[in-house]
């Protein structure tokens, strides 16, 4: 009769623990760049949310008053609850455009004709989240 050793029935062998180890890291060199694409895309879908609606409450409120509001506050809480925040994360980071002096309801007080990013990041798309309108 042979004699079985207890050695191979204590656990696993070092080799057995760096092919899965090595199998972990392969699976997270795969997954961590795909969440990382996937909260960016995430945060830029939030900006351009976020572009629509003060875009469309600068109008709003232009329309209505039949002249164009003199600053974010105007906004508030008439047409929004509160300035949402920029893909920064911040509220003071927002660019607000003067309306154009021919297109304006007021011509001797122009106010705010529009609002893009300040940040000057580059988006997934390869432009700069400044240059996007909504």
């Amino acid at each position: 009769m042979i004699k079985k050793s207890r050695r191979g029935s204590r656990g696993f062998t070092l080799i057995e623990m760096v092919i899965v180890i090595s199998m972990i890291l392969v699976l997270l060199s795969i997954a961590l760049p795909m969440y990382s694409r996937s909260i960016t895309r995430s945060k830029e879908a939030k900006l351009h949310h976020n572009l629509v609606i003060l875009n469309k409450a600068i109008a709003e409120c232009s329309l209505d008053k039949k002249k164009a509001p003199q600053s974010p506050e105007d906004l508030v809480p008439g047409y929004i609850k509160f300035i949402p925040d920029d893909i920064t994360g911040r509220t003071d980071t927002w660019v607000w455009e003067q309306e154009d002096p021919q297109d304006a309801f007021d011509a001797n007080q122009p106010g705010i004709g529009s609002v893009h990013s300040g940040s000057k990041e580059m988006s997934s798309e390869g432009t700069e989240y400044s240059s996007w309108t909504h």
